[in-house]
């Protein structure tokens, strides 16, 4: 049983791991990472702003894992793809909203900092939302026409 679970874990590492080279997983990546240092840079000078980058990190780690595993596969009660882009969407809203305010308030470099990596995060999640509209990816291709079928 433990050589057979062996022999069968570098296929599933593989397959997990497939996706962090996708476009859709470096995006979450970058996000996760962003998020983090935002973080960071919040909690060095003020907590007050710092709830954003948390959840959008906690959020983006999540759908990392179910992408990751392809848990969005089995779980279709969700419309993953519009899940995915109001998420990206809002949260590029809400740093834009966040970068603006912290800079104009301008107290700390830690803060400025924040604000600008803020500005970057939101031009991250803006792109995100960009490549994953679902209208965008659902292309109309023209129905072959017989020529036989004339008037």
């Amino acid at each position: 049983m433990a050589d057979s679970e062996r022999l069968s874990a570098p296929g599933c590492w593989l397959a997990c791991t497939s996706f962090s080279r996708t476009k859709k997983g470096i995006f979450l990546f970058a996000e996760i990472v962003l998020c983090l240092v935002i973080l960071i840079c919040f909690s060095a000078s003020t907590s007050a702003y710092s709830s954003l980058s948390v959840i959008e990190m906690i959020i983006a780690a999540v759908l990392f894992v179910f992408y990751m595993c392809d848990l969005h596969s089995k779980i279709s009660f969700i419309n993953w793809p519009w899940t995915d882009f109001f998420r990206a969407l809002i949260a590029a809203i809400l740093y834009l909203i966040t970068s603006i305010v912290v800079l104009v308030e301008g107290k700390g470099s830690s803060k400025i900092a924040a604000g600008v990596l803020g500005i970057f995060a939101t031009l991250l999640f803006g792109c995100d939302a960009y490549f994953t509209f679902p209208l965008k990816q659902q292309r109309h291709t023209a129905a072959p026409t017989d020529p036989t079928d004339g008037p």
